[in-house]
């Protein structure tokens, strides 16, 4: 990036809403109905007081662990989200590079706008997100394709038999522009490209490949299909939290979509102390929706959870500056995690999962 480096993922937020179409801007930044969940996901986080240990002779800590059995520089993933080049022209492309170099996983979305190929041809760890569709066939090739060009991870996304009614895109009729599409699909995709006054071009074309009956037989089915990790992306209860591992989930993302699906769901970290407690390390528990920070990440590690989902953040980076702007991103959330582990007496990883944590009513934020 410039001379004039973000010192903070705000600044790099305030960078990318100048640097893309409003109509873009709308699409990322936007939640379902009121967005009232969308509103309480960070709020919540910055709820959480982490309690810091003192005295522990603790001047630097190391951030790394591992995440599926895999060693990461620090316990966060790149989240999957689609359409990348609506940002850059580089789109999964730069943010996959950016992950590689910050030693994460980078997460590919069924709706990417580069080829699974492609990415993973980057080098880096590429774990594949699935939306099941309604041509099944379609599905099982996604998967086959994921296994054959090196992704280490099937991630399917639980929480969205349909999308959201997400009114900022409804109102400015959002489509997607020429050139970017879901090249995974190799599927005419002329709906998500096609206005249409007081609807969404992006949700008419979900609605026309996605599978709405999704339950737990595709699930296992899916399990019986890869020998792969499969991360569970969507689940809010521990019901089923506990019946997504008996079904062979090796981990569980708890998530609300970012506040794009049920307007009425809890905040993902006010679900996330019952499912870890019901799981009960059966199998690895990651945090996503509103995490926007290293302190964020600090949290989720003291509150259980194995690890962290990083989502508009990635973005705002690939709006700002493409590729330099993820690492950026990605830079300044490692540095603050490492800071927040040291002035909270911790060392490692296993010391910050043993720190208390406490609720407070409010928090202001700054920066």
């Amino acid at each position: 990036m410039t001379a004039s480096q973000p010192v903070c993922v705000g600044d790099v937020r305030r960078l990318a809403e100048t640097a893309v179409p409003p109509e873009v801007w709308d699409f990322v930044e936007g939640g379902s109905g009121a967005e009232l969940t969308l509103a309480s996901n960070t709020p919540a986080l910055e709820s959480v007081a982490v309690v810091p240990r003192v005295l522990t002779g603790v001047s630097t800590s190391d951030t790394s662990g591992t995440l599926l059995g895999r060693p990461v520089a620090m316990p966060v993933a790149v989240a999957p989200m689609a359409y990348q080049r609506l940002l850059h022209p580089d789109g999964e492309l730069a943010a996959a590079r950016a992950a590689q170099d910050a030693g994460v996983p980078f997460i590919l979305s069924t709706l990417s706008s580069c080829r699974i190929e492609e990415v993973t041809a980057t080098g880096g760890t590429t774990w594949f997100q699935l939306y099941w569709l309604r041509d099944e066939e379609l599905t099982s090739e996604l998967v086959r394709r994921a296994e054959r060009h090196g992704c280490s991870a099937i991630v399917l996304t639980v929480d969205a038999p349909i999308l959201g009614h997400r009114l900022r895109d409804v109102r400015n009729g959002f489509t997607l522009p020429p050139g970017v599409r879901a090249v995974n699909l190799d599927a005419p995709d002329d709906e998500a490209h096609v206005p249409i006054s007081g609807t969404s071009a992006v949700a008419t074309h979900v609605a026309a490949i996605f599978c709405a009956e999704l339950s737990w037989r595709h699930l296992a089915r899916l399990r019986e299909w890869t020998t792969l990790p499969l991360v569970v992306k969507g689940i809010l209860d521990p019901r089923d939290a506990r019946h997504a591992v008996d079904t062979g989930a090796d981990a569980i993302v708890v998530s609300n979509h970012g506040g794009r699906q049920l307007d009425a769901a809890p905040p993902s970290v006010v679900a996330l102390g019952p499912v870890i407690e019901e799981v009960g390390g059966a199998c690895e528990v990651l945090l996503d929706s509103g995490v926007r920070g290293g302190t964020d990440v600090l949290r989720a590690i003291a509150l259980g959870a194995s690890g962290v989902l990083v989502g508009r953040p990635v973005l705002w980076g690939l709006a700002a500056a493409g590729e330099a702007g993820v690492r950026r991103v990605l830079s300044l959330i490692h540095a603050e995690l490492s800071e927040a582990m040291t002035l909270a007496g911790c060392a490692d990883l296993a010391a910050t999962g043993e720190l208390r944590t406490a609720e407070v009513r409010s928090c202001a934020r700054h920066g």
